[in-house]
């Protein structure tokens, strides 16, 4: 292969990173035309192609994948490097980049990330929130670690990764003092005409739900649709509604939002997942977060299922 251009690398690193040589060649203050012939030598060098295009998109091949991760190492010190020579301190932690769909619980979100920080190597959690199919596509770009979902990677989804089950959960059904002295009795029958507050119909929860009010021949009132879990869950605080939310934060939910319990719906089960890149979990904190969701959140519900 001969020494490394490592001027061609970073051109190529860039690319990466922002997905398309038009942002990377803005960044880098260079024409697209001059950024794209450096790419094509870096190859030449490596003999091998780095990118594929897919449609308008240019998505990393194996070997590109492969050299994304070396780059990304290689300039990681370049920047600690540069610090250590101004006199600031090096960097002791190690990021941690979780891809958030915006219809995930928020508590569920916190209970699977917490044990990460008990890791005995400081790690600094960067969380992006978003449409699940924009974030697969930051994880393919390796711009992102994992993705946490509550449905698995769809297998006509050109994306190469894969799905990882944290665990499943029931449904329990919520509200506030008011209505839960109303609903609470007779349940699950009584949600039959009760003012419901349901997730919106993007959301997997929504599709379950409908489902099993059509199985049990149950007829709620729609009153608010949200996408967003956690402003869901104030209007239901304000008692403005009904609201279901898995079992496994149930404590929390009672707690941080003064909630009672009408009932749980064992039929439905919730599942969440790690979707990543790789086949078999390496990266420390994935590890803890599958260990941990899988020992003590959703435990309970795991031994449930059990023979």
């Amino acid at each position: 292969m001969g020494w490394l251009n490592y001027h061609h690398l970073l051109y190529f690193w860039m690319v990466a990173k922002e997905g398309g040589i038009a942002r990377a060649a803005e960044q880098l203050h260079l024409a697209q035309p001059t950024l794209s012939n450096q790419i094509r030598k870096l190859e030449k060098s490596l003999g091998a192609k780095l990118f594929d295009r897919v449609g308008r998109s240019l998505v990393l091949t194996d070997t590109g994948q492969i050299v994304y991760r070396y780059a990304e190492e290689i300039f990681t010190l370049g920047r600690e490097l540069s610090d250590a020579l101004q006199g600031l301190p090096g960097k002791d932690t190690v990021q941690f980049t979780v891809g958030v769909p915006d219809v995930l619980p928020k508590l569920v979100v916190y209970q699977l990330l917490k044990p990460v920080l008990d890791l005995e190597e400081k790690v600094q959690l960067v969380c992006y929130e978003g449409k699940l199919h924009d974030l697969l596509a930051d994880l393919a770009l390796h711009r992102l670690d994992i993705v946490l979902a509550d449905s698995p990677l769809a297998p006509a989804t050109h994306i190469r990764a894969f799905n990882h089950l944290l665990g499943e959960s029931s449904i329990t059904v919520f509200a506030q003092g008011e209505l839960a002295k109303k609903y609470k009795k007779g349940f699950p029958q009584s949600l039959h005409g009760a003012p419901m507050l349901l997730p919106t119909h993007n959301t997997t929860l929504r599709r379950a739900l409908e489902q099993w009010f059509d199985a049990q021949g149950l007829r709620p009132q729609t009153v608010h649709e949200f996408e967003d879990s956690a402003v869901l869950k104030v209007f239901g605080q304000h008692g403005e509604g009904v609201f279901a939310s898995p079992t496994a934060i149930e404590s929390e939910i009672c707690r941080q939002y003064g909630v009672k319990t009408l009932g749980r719906i064992d039929e439905i089960k919730e599942r969440f997942y790690a979707i990543s890149v790789e086949r078999r979990l390496k990266h420390p904190a994935v590890v803890k977060i599958f260990d941990a969701a899988r020992e003590t959140l959703f435990s309970s519900e795991l031994e449930e299922g059990m023979p």
